[in-house]
């Protein structure tokens, strides 16, 4: 069962997506928090040669309208646009394949070697699953298993 936080984020994907598609961002990661006193609709964009304030601006502006035009069930709400950062999350297998050789921070739903988090260079991305370097050794996890993943930074 979807709840309506999921609902809304999907219609808001709907309306991003395409914009950020046709100005040549990826969206990399969405979300829609309800923090009791506001809400806050929260895009994390990246492009080739990384994100400027002015994207951001640029983006925010246009997709606020967007959303208010679009999205008629969404209240009150505050529109935050920014790059990834450091720790930028990897959500799709093209992350992974961009990122390939970095240092990343993996988190698993279910224990993969008796550990759930994992710390190591990504080394190879497979149609279903990725392995990573952990202190030298090899660790295969598979895709479903993946609850969080992320760039580790320097």
């Amino acid at each position: 069962m979807k709840t309506d936080n999921s609902i809304l984020i999907e219609k808001i994907k709907e309306v991003a997506q395409p914009l950020c598609q046709g100005e040549n961002f990826d969206l990399v990661h969405l979300e829609y928090v309800n923090s009791g006193r506001e809400n806050i609709v929260r895009l994390f964009l990246d492009k080739p040669g990384g994100i400027k304030l002015d994207d951001c601006v640029y983006i925010s502006r246009q997709l606020g309208d967007l959303i208010d035009i679009q999205i008629e069930d969404i209240g009150s709400y505050r529109l935050e646009v920014s790059s990834p950062g450091l720790n930028r999350p990897l959500n799709k297998k093209e992350d992974f394949h961009r990122f390939k050789g970095e240092r990343v921070k993996i988190e698993t739903n279910e224990l993969v070697e008796n550990k759930k988090k994992f710390t190591g260079i990504l080394e190879l991305i497979n149609d279903d699953s990725v392995v990573i370097s952990v202190d030298g050794k090899k660790v295969e996890i598979s895709d479903h298993l993946i609850r969080k993943a992320r760039l580790a930074g320097q």
